[in-house]
């Protein structure tokens, strides 16, 4: 069964994964190349990853041509969304929250790899469908 406690499992295990690219990597580099790595690195510790998933826009009830993707699915719960940037935005949250709700996924993490320490700059969300979710 998903549980809250299990998503929470898989986004730590996930940030684990980002601070070990980014320790071997370092800031500088194209949100690409990160992008790449962090596949690998996430696949290597047993993650089940898909790499910019289509999720259709919905307006209305019926569904458009435009398409989004995100960056990373990671256990078909857990959306990533990567930067390589100055500094995150409000825009970039806006952004993933955006694909958490159309994708239905329950959390989400967006991470700067242009940082000195990455942990300050990862933001985690959730949404509706996290808090639906049994706690264990």
């Amino acid at each position: 069964m998903i549980t809250q406690k299990y998503v929470n499992q898989i986004a730590y295990r996930i940030v684990g994964c980002a601070i070990e690219v980014h320790k071997v990597l370092r800031p500088g580099l194209l949100e690409s190349v990160y992008e790449e790595c962090l596949l690998e690195e996430l696949r290597i510790n047993g993650l089940s990853v898909s790499s910019q998933q289509k999720v259709p826009l919905i307006y209305r009830d019926k569904v458009l041509k435009s398409e989004l993707r995100l960056d990373i699915l990671v256990n078909d719960l857990v959306v990533v969304e990567l930067k390589a940037v100055e500094q995150l935005i409000p825009i970039f949250k806006a952004q993933t929250l955006s694909y958490l709700k159309l994708s239905q996924k329950p959390k989400g993490l967006l991470i700067n790899f242009n940082s000195v320490l990455l942990k300050e700059q990862i933001v985690s969300l959730v949404t509706e469908e996290f808090a639906k979710l049994p706690k264990e």
